[in-house]
C-alpha cells in the first residue's frame, strides 16, 4: 500500500454512494504520497477546495487533468490504483485522462487526489512535474448499467409488491365439482350430516346458479332441496335452546347480583354502626378516615349495582308489556282467520249442492234426449250447451274456493300453534313475574322499618343535619366557645349562602347539643356558643 492514503475503514467517506458531508470547522490534513517512479505533493491547506461538477447517476469514471507531459499509462495506475480496481483507462495527448473504476465508491477516493502536485522521481524540470485535478466525468455506459440497476430494482419492488398483495389477498374459495349423479349422491349424502351441511349447501348452490337443473336432473335437486328443507326446524330448535340458555344465564346473573347487593347492604350498615358516636370515639384519626373512605367507596358501588339491577327489571316489564300487546293482536287476527274459515265453509257447502244439482238436471236431460229424436227438439240441444257452460263456471269457481279454504285451514293452524306457544311463554313470565314480585316484597318489607318510624327530630332536612355535625366538630374544637359571628365565617368558608339568622335558629332548636352563656364583663360583653351534647346524652 502506498504511505500517505489511509487504510479503507467503514467510516470513511466514499463506501457509500454518496459521501457523507465534511463539517465546515474540520480541517483536512493531507499529507505527502511516495509512489515508486513519483511523489504527490500535498495542496496548501489554506486554499479553498477544488471545484467538482455535479455528480452523474451511477458515475465510475473520473476526469484526471494536469498530468506531467512526460507521464505514461504505467504511473497513471501507479497513482489510481490504491483508490480501487481500474476497468479502463482512456489516455489523451494533451496531458488529461479519463479513468472507470469498478465501483461507485473509488471515485470518492480518487477525488481526494484533487489538487496534489505531482513529481516523477527527483526531477525539477517541468514536463516532470503537473497539478492534478480530479472531477466527475459523464459516461455513457456509467448511465446505461445504472438504468440497468435502476430497473432491477423497480422488478424487485413490483415483485415485493405482488407478493406482498397475495398474501394478503383473502384466499379464494375451494373448487366446486362439476355435476354428475355420482357427487350428487354424495352432497346428498352430506346434506343429511349436521356437520357437513354448510359445505354440501354451498355446493347445490353453485350447481343451480351454473344451470345444472334439467328435466333429467330435476328430480335429484328436488330431493337435495327437501333435504336442506329439513333442516330449518333443527336451526328453529338451536335458536329456541340458545335463547333459553341466554334467558338462564339471565336469571342466574339476576339472582347473584341480588346476593351481591345484600352483602353490600350488610358491609354498608357495618360502616354505619362503626361511624356512631358509642365506637366512632375509640377509632383514631387515621381509622375514621380509613373508614369513612371505605363507607363512601361502598355505597356508591351498591348504587351502581342497584341501578344495573332495575334496569334489567325495567327490561322485562317492557318486554312483558310488548308480548301483551301482541298477545291482544294475534288473538284480533285468530279469531278474524276462524270467521273467513267459516264462511268460506258456509260457501263451499253452498256450491256444492248447486253443483250436484245441474249434474242431477244434466243427467236428466241427456236420459231425455237419447229417447226422443234430435229433430223434434232443437231447443234442448242449446239448453244443453248453456247447462254444460254453466257447471263448467260452477266447476272452475267451486276449485278456487277450495284452495281458498285449504289455505285458510292451514293458517288457523299455524294461529293454533302460535297460541299455544304464547300461552306457554305468558305461563312462563307469570312465573317469573310472581318470582320478581316475591324479592320486590322482601327487599321492600326491609327496607319499610326505617321509614315507618315517625320523624320527630328537630332536624328538618338533611342539610340541616350536615350544618349541625359541621358545627358541633367547630365547637367541640372550641371548648370555651364561639360567638355566631365566627361560626358563619367558618361556615362561609365551606358555603357562602348560609344566613346567620337560620344558623341561630337551627342551634337554639337543638338545646341538648348547643348552649348559648355570656362570658366577659362589660364593654368585653359577648354571647358565645358551647357544644355540650355529651352532657345532652348523659342526661337522655
Amino acid at each position: 500500500m502506498m504511505t500517505g492514503i489511509p487504510p479503507i475503514t467503514p467510516m470513511m467517506p466514499g463506501l457509500g454512494i454518496v459521501p457523507p458531508p465534511i463539517p465546515p470547522d474540520m480541517p483536512v490534513v493531507k499529507e505527502i504520497i511516495h509512489c515508486k517512479s513519483c511523489t504527490l505533493f500535498p495542496p496548501n491547506p489554506n486554499l479553498p477546495p477544488p471545484a467538482t461538477r455535479e455528480r452523474p447517476p451511477g458515475c465510475k469514471t473520473v476526469f484526471v487533468g494536469g498530468l506531467p507531459e512526460n507521464g505514461t499509462e504505467q504511473i497513471i495506475v501507479e497513482v489510481f490504483e490504491q483508490c480501487g480496481e481500474i476497468i479502463a483507462i482512456r489516455k489523451s495527448k494533451k496531458n488529461f485522462c479519463h479513468i472507470r473504476f469498478a465501483e461507485e465508491y473509488m471515485v470518492d477516493k480518487a477525488l481526494y487526489l484533487s489538487g496534489y502536485r505531482i513529481r516523477l522521481g527527483s526531477s525539477t524540470d517541468k514536463r516532470d512535474t503537473g497539478r492534478l485535478h480530479v472531477d466527475f466525468a459523464q459516461a455513457r455506459d456509467d448511465l446505461y448499467e445504472w438504468e440497468c440497476k435502476q430497473r432491477m430494482l423497480a422488478r424487485e419492488e413490483r415483485h415485493r409488491r405482488r407478493m406482498e398483495e397475495e398474501r394478503l389477498r383473502p384466499p379464494s374459495p375451494p373448487p366446486v365439482v362439476h355435476y354428475s349423479d355420482h357427487e350428487c349422491s354424495i352432497v346428498a349424502e352430506k346434506l343429511k350430516d349436521d356437520s357437513k351441511f354448510s359445505e354440501a349447501v354451498q355446493t347445490l348452490l353453485t350447481w343451480i346458479e351454473r344451470g345444472e337443473v334439467n328435466r333429467r336432473s330435476a328430480n335429484n335437486f328436488y330431493s337435495m332441496i327437501q333435504s336442506a328443507n329439513s333442516h330449518v326446524r333443527r336451526l328453529v330448535n338451536e335458536k329456541a335452546a340458545h335463547e333459553k340458555d341466554m334467558e338462564e344465564a339471565k336469571e342466574k346473573f339476576k339472582q347473584a347480583l341480588s346476593g351481591i347487593l345484600a352483602q353490600f347492604e350488610q358491609i354498608v350498615a357495618v360502616y354505619r354502626s362503626a361511624s356512631k358516636q358509642k365506637a366512632w370515639d375509640h377509632f383514631t384519626k387515621a381509622q375514621r378516615k380509613n373508614i369513612s373512605i371505605w363507607c363512601k367507596q361502598a355505597e356508591e358501588i351498591r348504587n351502581i349495582h342497584n341501578d344495573e339491577l332495575m334496569g334489567i327489571r325495567r327490561e322485562e316489564e317492557m318486554e312483558m308489556s310488548e308480548e301483551e300487546t301482541e298477545e291482544t293482536t294475534e288473538t284480533k287476527e285468530t279469531e278474524e282467520s276462524v270467521a273467513q274459515a267459516e264462511t268460506l265453509k258456509e260457501e263451499n257447502d253452498s256450491l256444492r249442492w248447486q253443483l250436484d244439482a245441474y249434474r242431477n238436471e244434466v243427467e236428466l236431460l241427456k236420459q231425455e234426449q237419447g229417447k226422443a229424436p234430435r229433430e223434434e227438439d232443437p231447443n234442448k240441444e242449446q239448453q244443453l250447451k248453456l247447462l254444460q257452460q254453466a257447471l263448467q263456471g260452477m266447476q272452475q269457481h267451486l276449485l278456487k274456493v277450495q284452495e281458498e279454504f285449504k289455505m285458510k285451514e292451514a293458517e288457523l293452524e299455524k294461529v293454533k300453534d302460535d297460541k299455544l306457544q304464547v300461552e306457554k311463554m305468558l305461563e312462563n313470565l307469570t312465573e317469573k313475574e310472581s318470582c320478581s314480585t316475591a324479592l320486590c316484597t322482601s327487599s321492600q318489607d326491609s327496607e319499610c322499618p326505617s321509614e315507618k318510624t315517625p320523624n320527630t327530630s328537630p332536624i328538618k332536612s338533611e342539610r340541616e343535619a350536615l350544618l349541625v355535625g359541621i358545627i358541633s366538630t367547630f365547637l367541640h374544637v372550641h371548648p370555651f366557645g364561639a360567638s355566631i359571628e365566627y361560626i358563619c365565617s367558618y361556615l362561609h368558608r365551606l358555603d357562602s349562602k348560609i344566613c346567620t339568622n337560620d344558623v341561630e335558629c337551627l342551634l337554639s332548636r337543638l338545646q341538648h347539643t348547643f348552649r348559648q352563656e355570656m362570658t366577659g364583663v362589660g364593654a368585653s360583653l359577648e354571647k358565645r356558643w358551647k357544644f355540650c351534647g355529651f352532657e345532652g346524652l348523659k342526661l337522655t
